[in-house]
């Protein structure tokens, strides 16, 4: 794993996560971007490829598509950004063959408003993420004939509206605190 790469998009903090699955393949590394819009999978018995669109200071970026091939069945998953974003991802990694090297069987992937998937087959070792007002701001992983493994950067929504909903609840949870301690007999121990 890779701390926290800096990537020349603008994003200033963020956190790998992951990667799962498993050495097959060769890396790659999307980079970091302001959020997510698209995502392609084609997929059979395992993800055989994912290629992502992102967001770049409002302008859409459409990076390289990573896996193989094959994959009867294709998912296209579009979010309606910049209101809807990516959260959490989820899935299952294992052999596809005896013997073989795991590989992303299946994904599910969930925005703050909808869920898309499983796509794939969920069997094997199950693996997901998510983080309190966090948002998918880049893919990384491995691959070759299939997605060998798979892993996200993370970043801290910034927005107004969740900044005043936690002010709220700061203040809320302030207020409580106060009550509920004036309301104690004194601090006298039983």
């Amino acid at each position: 794993m890779e701390g926290g790469k800096d990537h020349a998009s603008g994003q200033k903090k963020s956190i790998v996560i992951g990667p799962w699955g498993g050495n097959g393949g060769t890396s790659w590394d999307d980079g970091i971007y302001h959020g997510v819009r698209e995502i392609t999978l084609a997929y059979d018995r395992c993800i055989d490829s994912i290629r992502v669109v992102y967001d770049k200071k409002g302008n859409p970026v459409t990076a390289e598509k990573h896996g193989g091939v094959g994959g009867n069945r294709t998912a296209e998953i579009k979010l309606r950004f910049p209101e809807e974003f990516l959260i959490s991802v989820s899935g299952h990694y294992c052999p596809v063959v005896y013997g073989g090297s795991p590989v992303i069987r299946s994904l599910t992937f969930k925005s703050n408003k909808r869920t898309f998937g499983p796509f794939g087959v969920e069997e094997g070792t199950p693996f997901t993420f998510s983080m309190d007002g966090g948002l998918v701001v880049g893919f990384k992983g491995r691959s070759g004939w299939y997605v060998d493994a798979i892993g996200f950067y993370l970043s801290k929504k910034q927005s107004s509206k969740l900044l005043q909903r936690v002010q709220k609840g700061l203040q809320r949870l302030a207020s409580t605190t106060a009550k509920s301690s004036a309301t104690k007999d004194g601090g006298k121990a039983h």
